[in-house]
């Protein structure tokens, strides 16, 4: 069953401060779905927003590996939140029909452990369509 809400995944932290840490994401523990693709994004100039959209099936979760990235979500219905992803690991997952958008700060970057391989036809592109969805 996939959830319906948005929320932070605490990763675990192998380690400790004089060696460094390691955090793993894998299906059978921390993320809600087997992961099919995985991307980052980087040199985001502090001014500029990316996303503005959603998906139609598309589960993922976020992660600042670097930095920190403010990620203001909205779901069906305008119910709206802001999530500050300021630890590598802290995750945020996000469930389908999801719109988000995203502020990273100059040293921010952000990795996808995303569901699907890429489909165009996934993209929820227009706010006011998403908007106006009725689950």
């Amino acid at each position: 069953m996939i959830p319906e809400k948005p929320y932070i995944i605490e990763f675990s932290q192998i380690g400790n401060p004089e060696i460094g840490y390691l955090s793993v994401a894998e299906p059978s523990g921390f993320v809600p779905f087997e992961i099919r693709r995985v991307y980052w994004s980087y040199y985001t100039p502090h001014h500029i927003t990316r996303g503005r959209h959603a998906h139609h099936k598309l589960e993922q979760v976020l992660v600042a590996v670097s930095g920190i990235v403010t990620v203001t979500v909205e779901q069906v219905r305008g119910v709206s939140k802001d999530f500050v992803l300021n630890q590598p690991n802290l995750g945020l997952y996000l469930p389908p029909k999801t719109w988000h958008v995203m502020e990273f700060s100059h040293n921010g970057v952000l990795m996808s452990l995303a569901s699907m391989e890429y489909d165009e036809s996934d993209y929820i592109r227009d706010y006011e369509q998403f908007f106006e969805m009725t689950e």
